[in-house]
Formats: structure tokens, sequence, C-alpha cells
């Protein structure tokens, strides 16, 4: 069954902000109970803890395609059955097992970015599902980071959302994205940065230069002499015919 299915079957249902990063009742099936309850309490108090999510994502991860119960978080993981997971020994059984495994893990993970990010302070797991979703769900994906950017002030969220669409080779999103949400004068360089590097991706020399021009409101310009002069090279050659 796709991911996309499965995930909408096990998502239906909303969560409410108080069990935000509570441990689930299936928890206490598996051997990693001291530290999720540890890695959620952290998670509670800062649902942005990049270290604490990423750790935590690795256990639901592992528990995900080791498990043969009904946790919510494996929904539908079952549907191979002990055999089809297996699937015999042939190469291409083989591949099938380890895909199967594989979404499973990201519906685990899925499910707990989604539970995650009920909190309203939450953009880190935001991001990290649509780091999932991007592939299948664009429309979802920059629905998910446009709420990151608009709940963290800082940019961070914003920075984030930037490099996953370029790397995605969605450029034109990433300006999208940009638009409205970026404040040189408080967010750090890097995120105008992004910008310059994602117009200049999407054949938009003159976009490049706006955002490099803005580049010079952020706080301490000379800090950003370097970075300037680097991404003024880089928009000199796309600007040059035939770039």
């Amino acid at each position: 069954m796709a991911l996309l299915p499965r995930l909408r079957r096990l998502l239906g249902r909303p969560v409410s902000a108080s069990r935000v990063g509570a441990r689930r009742p299936s928890s206490s099936r598996h051997g990693d109970l001291p530290q999720e309850d540890a890695l959620r309490a952290a998670l509670g108090d800062d649902p942005n803890d990049e270290r604490a999510f990423a750790a935590l994502a690795e256990i639901v991860r592992r528990h995900a395609v080791t498990s043969t119960d009904d946790d919510p978080l494996t929904a539908d993981a079952e549907d191979t059955g002990p055999e089809g997971i297996d699937g015999g020994s042939t190469p291409d059984a083989i591949l099938a097992a380890q895909a199967e495994r594989q979404r499973a893990a990201d519906l685990a993970v899925w499910a707990l970015g989604e539970e995650l990010s009920g909190n309203p302070r939450a953009w880190y797991p935001l991001v990290e599902v649509a780091r999932l979703s991007v592939r299948d769900d664009l429309e979802g994906t920059l629905r998910r980071l446009t709420t990151a950017a608009e709940r963290d002030p800082s940019g961070k969220a914003l920075l984030a959302g930037l490099q996953l669409l370029r790397e995605a080779g969605l450029p034109v999103e990433a300006l999208n994205l940009g638009t409205g949400h970026w404040h040189p004068r408080e967010h750090d360089p890097a995120v105008g940065r992004e910008l310059v590097l994602a117009a200049v991706q999407a054949d938009r020399p003159l976009d490049a230069k706006q955002h490099l021009a803005s580049l010079e409101l952020a706080p301490h310009p000379s800090r950003t002499t370097a970075m300037r002069e680097e991404l003024a090279a880089l928009v000199a050659r796309a600007e040059q015919p035939g770039a």
C-alpha cells in the first residue's frame, strides 16, 4: 500500500495538544522505554530539540521495522505478514522487504512528527514531516513549511525549509516560501544566501540581485562581506548569456 493512503488513514483522527509528547501505550512493549520517556519529556518541553527528535525518531524507526503488533505507528505494516516481509530469498523479494521496512520506518517518523507538531510552538517536527512528504505531497509539504516559518520568528525554520526545497530541486517553491517570511534585519544571513542560491537555481538573476541587495540590511554587514562577494560573483555568472 502506498505511504500517503496509509498516513491519511492513520492520521485521520486529530491529536490533542495535551497529549503531545506523551508516551504511547505500546511503548511498554519494547526495551527503549526509559530513553523514550526521557526524550518525549524533553520534546514536551522543547518540541524543536533537534537531537531529542532525531534520537526518538531512531527509536520509533527501529520499533516500526521489528514490531509485529498493532502499534498505531506501524499500522498496515502487517499487510505483508511475516512471510510477506521476508517474501522468500529472491533478490526482488529482498528488495521488496527492504522497501517495506523503509516505508514502515518513514510512516512511524511521520506519525511522530505529526503528533509533536500539535504543539503550537513546534516547527522542527513540521520540517521533518515535510522532508518525508516532499516527493509525494508537495502541497502538504509547502503548507507544513509555511506553518513552520510562521511559528519561528528566529528564521531557523525558514532556513531549513529553503534548504529542503532547494535540495529537492524546487527553487521556485523556495523563493515563494521566502517571500513575506524573510526579514533581513532579524534573520540569520544564511536565509538570504539560500534565497539568492534558489533564484540562481531557478534562472531568475534579477530576483537573485534583489535578495543579494537585501543582505546589506543584515546586522553587522561587515560580517557578511565575504558571503556577499561570493554570491555577487555567482549572480554575475548567472547573468552571462548562455550561463
